[in-house]
């Protein structure tokens, strides 16, 4: 199987793949002691077209393939493409448009929640893929002809996929739904997130606006210092560190010392300087430009019982339309409508979801619509 390794090569596989009006994509990354991942292999499909495109090989240009991914003309099939659409953005400086994602369009399609690329090629086109290969470490060359073959799977059947998806959905009339779905995943917001904005990642409570601050401050100089040395974000400072600083708030080399979740000696190091930096910085701000903590929202009486008639109605509405439950309505999203109604700012309240589950939703906690079991099923009926 062969591995395309230079410039000329790759610009006259893209030629060939730009005349199909798709073409499917997948890439193979290592990004487990680095902050970016690191893109190691390239897989690309179209009817009668097939390319591996080593980026590690000497000489490599990448352009070609970004000019693909930027070509309107040519939608780009992925499969759970978040990840995918990163690498591209971080290596190439650009968003793929349009993308068609053939995990989100299966939860359209009613295949469930997240289904998988090998149920997906299982339920679809009744073939099976060779997992063996799936924890290579792609960075090794040469790769085995087994590698290579697995890694084309994940492109070749996606073809086939893509084709039948698309047309459940063109005859379903839901590529409306769809696109709502694209542009989402597609948003320059989604893969250029701000550094100050870190903190919101963390999974920690506090509860003086001081330590909000110094939370803040810390998560910040942790992203920057992550990215610039491109590692992981762990490896500059744990998050149980994080919290710990906010709490003890160290000024000094010494005060950090002190901290259980500091590692003996780190203190002296140039991380250490940065660190105590952001800490001394968050602490100099005056108390009446100190951040606001996040209000904690307390439910009304009855919004508990109300959220399970809400779980009730999302299943129901979900099989009726044949759609995963998922893709219509979060438990966030449910606990937020029973609380709060129309004012809820939640996913199922905008777009496509609105119409099929929000304003249900918002009749059944305003009393005009009401659950039954009859005839050992559960039904919907208006008031």
């Amino acid at each position: 199987m062969h591995l395309i390794t230079s410039p000329d090569e790759l610009a006259a596989v893209i030629a060939e793949l730009s005349r199909s009006h798709f073409v499917t994509v997948d890439t193979e990354f290592i990004r487990e002691t680095t902050f970016w991942p690191e893109l190691c292999l390239i897989q690309m499909a179209a009817p009668g077209v097939e390319a591996l495109v080593d980026p590690l090989a000497p000489g490599m240009d990448l352009a070609p393939f970004f000019q693909l991914m930027a070509n309107e003309r040519v939608t780009k099939v992925f499969h759970a493409a978040r990840q995918d659409i990163e690498i591209i953005f971080h290596r190439g400086g650009l968003i793929p448009h349009p993308v068609f994602d053939t995990q989100v369009a299966a939860m359209v399609c009613g295949f469930g929640d997240s289904v998988s690329y090998e149920q997906l090629v299982q339920k679809i086109t009744g073939g099976q893929i060779d997992k063996s290969s799936r924890f290579t470490d792609w960075r090794h060359r040469p790769l085995s002809e087994k590698q290579l073959t697995y890694a084309l799977a994940d492109v070749t059947f996606l073809i086939d996929i893509y084709k039948s998806l698309k047309d459940q959905i063109d005859k379903e009339g839901r590529a409306h739904w769809l696109k709502e779905e694209m542009e989402i995943l597609t948003a320059h917001r989604t893969y250029d997130p701000h550094p100050e904005d870190a903190w919101r990642r963390l999974k920690m409570r506090m509860r003086k606006p001081q330590e909000l601050a110094v939370l803040q401050s810390v998560a910040t100089w942790r992203e920057l210092e992550a990215r610039e040395r491109n590692v992981p974000r762990g490896r500059v400072i744990k998050d149980d560190a994080i919290y710990e600083v906010a709490q003890q708030q160290p000024r000094d080399a010494a005060a950090l010392a002190r901290l259980r979740s500091i590692p003996k000696g780190w203190e002296r190091s140039s991380g250490a300087a940065g660190l105590l930096s952001a800490i001394n910085a968050a602490l100099a701000i005056p108390s009446n430009e100190l951040p606001k903590l996040p209000k904690q929202s307390h439910a009304p009486e009855g919004s508990a019982a109300a959220a399970e008639l809400l779980k009730v109605l999302l299943k129901l509405v979900a099989e009726d339309h044949n759609v995963a439950a998922k893709m219509l309505a979060s438990s966030d999203d449910i606990e937020k409508i029973a609380a709060e109604g129309e004012k809820a700012d939640v996913p199922a309240m905008h777009g496509w979801r609105r119409e099929v589950f929000g304003d249900k939703a918002l009749k059944l906690v305003g009393g005009g619509l009401a659950l039954r079991f009859e005839n050992r099923r559960v039904t919907v009926f208006e008031l």
